[in-house]
C-alpha cells in the first residue's frame, strides 16, 4: 500500500501541470467546490471529492447563504472526505476560480495551509486536455484525521467590518459587479437593497482574471489592489454570499497582502433591511 505524504504547494495557486503530474498521488486530495449549476456537473478530474458549498459546507441555519460553519462541523466533512492532518488540497471549480477560492480560505480559516486552488478551474483543466471522468458516487474511502484550529479574524462578522469602514488605515473592497455595487442592478436574492456600504470600494472579482480565465500575474494584482486601496493595507473583503470576496482574498495574497479577513455575512448580511447597516447608491 503506497504511503500518503505532505506534498509541497508552490503557493496558493498550482497550473493544471502541476496538477496533473501529481493527479492519484497518496495524500493528495482533490475537491470540487463548484456551487449552482456547476454543483451536478457530469465531469471532474478523476478522484475528486466534493466540497459543497451549497450543502454541508455551509450554516443553514443562519440568515446568510454560505455561512461557515462552526469548527466541529466543518472537521466532521474534512474527516468523512479522508482529509488528514497531513494532506495535501487542490480545490477547482467548474466556473474557473470562482467558489473554488472559498474552499481555500475556508481551510486556511480552519487552520489547515496545505491547500491551493487550481488556476483556470475545470475550464483550464479542459483547454489543457487533461483527463476527465464520470461523475460518481459519493466518496466512500478511509475517514480523515482532519483537526480544526479555527484561526481568528480571517473571516469576520458586520461589526469588524463597520468599524474596518471607519479606519483610514483599512478598505473594504466589494466583490460584486460594478452595477451592483452601485445599485443600478438588482441584487438576485430577494429582499436586500441595492447599493454599498458607506466608504467601501468596488473590485469586482473577475478584473482579476485574464481573459482566458486565469489570475492574472502577481504585478498586475498589486496594481489593481493597489488602484482600489491605494496605500492601505489591511483588506476586507465583501460580495455576495461571502465566496467571490475570497477570489479577492485569493488575488491579494498572490500580491503580497498578508492583512487580509473576509466578511462571511457579505450582502447577503448587510444588504438586509436595517437601520444599523447603512446603504449608499451610486459609483
Amino acid at each position: 500500500m503506497a504511503v500518503a505524504r505532505s506534498l509541497a504547494l508552490p503557493g496558493p495557486l498550482v497550473d493544471g501541470d502541476w496538477l496533473a503530474e501529481r493527479l492519484g498521488t497518496p495524500g493528495l486530495v482533490v475537491f470540487d467546490a463548484s456551487v449552482g449549476a456547476h454543483r451536478d456537473a457530469d465531469r471532474r478530474i478523476p478522484g475528486a471529492r466534493p466540497f459543497d458549498l451549497d450543502g454541508a459546507l455551509s450554516d443553514h441555519g443562519a440568515a446568510a447563504p454560505h455561512t461557515m460553519p462552526g469548527a466541529a462541523a466543518f472537521a466532521g466533512v474534512m474527516r468523512d472526505l479522508g482529509v488528514d492532518d497531513t494532506s495535501t488540497v487542490v480545490a477547482y471549480d467548474g466556473a474557473g476560480v470562482y467558489s473554488s477560492a472559498r474552499a481555500w480560505w475556508m481551510l486556511r480559516a480552519m487552520g489547515f495551509d496545505r491547500v491551493a486552488v487550481l488556476d483556470g478551474g475545470l475550464p483550464a483543466w479542459l483547454a489543457a486536455g487533461w483527463p476527465v471522468e464520470e461523475r460518481g458516487p459519493a466518496y466512500g474511502g478511509p475517514r480523515g484525521s482532519f483537526t480544526a484550529r479555527p484561526r481568528a479574524g480571517l473571516l469576520v462578522d458586520a461589526a469588524t467590518v463597520s468599524a474596518a469602514l471607519a479606519d483610514p488605515a483599512a478598505a473594504v473592497l466589494d466583490a460584486r459587479t460594478r452595477e451592483r455595487f452601485a445599485g443600478t442592478a438588482s441584487e438576485p436574492r430577494p429582499g436586500l437593497r441595492g447599493g454599498h456600504m458607506p466608504g467601501a470600494v468596488s473590485l469586482p472579482f473577475g478584473e482579476l482574471h485574464r481573459p482566458d480565465g486565469l489570475m492574472r500575474p502577481a504585478a498586475e494584482l498589486r496594481e489593481a489592489f493597489g488602484d482600489a486601496a491605494g496605500q492601505r493595507e489591511r483588506l476586507y473583503f465583501s460580495c455576495g454570499s461571502g465566496v467571490t470576496a475570497c477570489v479577492l482574498a485569493l488575488g491579494a495574497d498572490l500580491a503580497g497582502y498578508s492583512d487580509i479577513a473576509v466578511y462571511d455575512g457579505s450582502w447577503s448580511e448587510w444588504g438586509m433591511p436595517s437601520p444599523d447597516r447603512p446603504v449608499v447608491q451610486g459609483s
